[in-house]
């Protein structure tokens, strides 16, 4: 008897050492009282991100990281998700800037999957610094949800861990192809000129042949480098051209940079949108010359969407607000709260913190947030591809001595007429 109690008591803590040494590889657990007679677990999932505290992309990237922090706030301060056997769901973030540079992603990348056992993963803001991010998460099996990242090219490696928030780069300017047609059926001259990076190439390559189909006659297609501050060069291309629309942009500095200087230069376009700085709240800073001036959007708050999951707009908004000091969420942050509500419904929607299931429940989602449609791809072509999201299109108007955003398309969502021709 003594002997067989000895072999139990040798299994036990041979079986306590391997759980001790797996341990770092699982979400850490503690038992907590269910409100029965049982005990159920808490679980404390890790989310691992970088963001970009310094570099070009600060602005766009902090934001994101504003939208996903409140999130995981509100989760938290709510006592957690809980699952059906009585398990506690919460989440702490472990997070490092990668000062907008490609290569220290992928060094961050590895030690929050390796170092920090981070359970799931955030991208980093920009499809350039998402790319070097994906190659990570595939790697070591990460669930991984992309936000501020819309370049089709990702989700065309073969990865299988890897989900897109926003809409794909390849629609991002097609809509305002389609508001154009509308607006003009005789408009035929455009030009674009572009930042050089992965995202703004993408999409402007997909604009450009969308606008050939519609028989547009392209009369420049140029890109600038990153960090761009003197358009004029640029400009006077515009100008002896004959465009009489003009696409195109980068992110926010460059973005806002060229809106002023074609305000200061008076271009006589017609028709100007630009990527990613027209929906920014600073934008206005621009004061007149962000009059007219269109963007794309992920979304905006005006947006009238009803969710099945999660909080409508206006509590998003106001929720954002009271947390940041009553600064205005833009698309940005709705997109980092975004990526916390899908990871969100993934988790109860498989009843597990397993990242196996959770992954399976990303593949099944077909969800409608506060932030619009989300759907992906499922195929070996193109997965984890957003599917289900879709564009709007804000313009800068004046109302009196007020400006402010109007969604001016899709029709169906417009808050005004489209303010045309620009001059």
């Amino acid at each position: 008897m003594k002997r067989s109690v000895s072999i139990l008591v040798a299994a036990l803590l041979a079986l306590s050492l391997v759980l001790t040494a797996c341990g770092g590889q699982q979400p850490s657990a503690t038992q907590v009282p269910s409100g029965g007679e049982e005990a159920g677990q808490k679980v404390e999932m890790t989310i691992g991100f970088t963001a970009s505290q310094t570099g070009s992309y600060n602005v766009a990237s902090q934001r994101q990281v504003n939208g996903l922090n409140l999130w995981m706030k509100q989760i938290n301060d709510a006592g957690g998700i809980k699952l059906s056997d009585g398990t506690v769901v919460t989440f702490k973030a472990v997070s490092y800037d990668d000062e907008s540079n490609k290569d220290r992603v992928q060094e961050l990348y590895t030690r929050l999957a390796t170092q920090d056992n981070a359970d799931l993963l955030i991208s980093p803001y920009s499809s350039g610094l998402t790319a070097a991010a994906a190659v990570i998460a595939e790697q070591y099996g990460k669930v991984m949800l992309t936000t501020g990242a819309a370049d089709d090219k990702t989700y065309k490696q073969g990865y299988t861990h890897v989900f897109q928030i926003y809409t794909p780069a390849s629609r991002y300017l097609t809509g305002a192809v389609d508001l154009l047609a509308k607006t003009d059926p005789n408009l035929k001259k455009v030009a674009f000129v572009y930042e050089n990076d992965k995202f703004s190439t993408s999409v402007v390559e997909a604009a450009k042949t969308y606008a050939e189909q519609k028989g547009y006659d392209i009369v420049l297609f140029e890109g600038y480098d990153s960090g761009t501050t003197d358009f004029g060069p640029f400009i006077n291309k515009i100008q002896d051209s004959g465009a009489e629309a003009i696409l195109g942009g980068g992110h926010f500095q460059d973005g806002s940079a060229f809106a002023r200087q074609l305000f200061e230069k008076n271009v006589n376009a017609k028709f100007v949108t630009l990527l990613v700085a027209p929906p920014e709240p600073d934008f206005a800073d621009l004061g007149d010359a962000a009059v007219g001036i269109i963007g794309p959007s992920q979304w905006e708050p005006l947006a009238a969407f009803t969710p099945n999951f999660g909080p409508t707009g206006d509590e998003f908004v106001s929720a954002y607000q009271a947390a940041y000091n009553n600064e205005e969420p833009s698309y940005h942050s709705a997109g980092g709260y975004a990526a916390g509500l899908v990871l969100e419904k993934a988790i109860r929607a498989a009843d597990s913190t397993d990242p196996a299931a959770i992954k399976t429940a990303l593949d099944n989602m077909d969800l409608t947030l506060f932030y619009g449609d989300i759907k992906f791809d499922t195929s070996p072509e193109s997965h984890g591809l957003q599917i289900g999201h879709s564009m709007v299109y804000i313009q800068w108007q004046k109302k009196g001595d007020t400006l402010g955003k109007e969604v001016v398309w899709p029709e169906s969502g417009a808050t005004a007429p489209v303010l045309y021709p620009l001059h």
